[in-house]
């Protein structure tokens, strides 16, 4: 069951750069930065209201977001929706014909379960469910 958008996820070439606009000229704040060395992203959170802002910069120039940015620049690279039972959804999304990119959930920032729907199947728009581990 999808519960709400948890974040939107930014690719940016400079996380640092994005943090200050997003802080200085926003007065939003920051929950730090975390690394995720298995995507070769380095994230940053800003929180507002119920869901977040996700910075994402690559560490790696093969990474899948230096690539993103390389075709498309930067810009909104995806939408997460915080899900209950993330396996469940993912194999009911399977049976219904949904194309996946992850068929099951891996780890991403926040220790949570992650797993990626296909473009293909979503409109144009790159998903990811995610799951906040008990």
């Amino acid at each position: 069951m999808i519960r709400k958008i948890d974040h939107i996820g930014v690719a940016v070439k400079d996380i640092d750069e994005a943090v200050r606009f997003y802080r200085d000229n926003l007065g939003l704040g920051i929950e730090g930065t975390e690394e995720i060395n298995e995507q070769k992203v380095k994230v940053a959170f800003i929180p507002l209201g119920e869901s977040r802002i996700e910075l994402l910069q690559s560490t790696d120039p093969t990474g899948p977001i230096a690539k993103f940015i390389e075709k498309r620049g930067e810009g909104i690279h995806h939408i997460a929706l915080e899900v209950e039972g993330i396996e469940e959804t993912l194999r009911k999304l399977k049976e219904k014909g949904v194309q996946l990119i992850d068929e099951k959930p891996r780890i991403g920032a926040h220790e949570m379960k992650i797993a990626f729907l296909h473009p293909r199947s979503a409109k144009g728009v790159l998903l990811e469910l995610c799951e906040k581990q008990e």
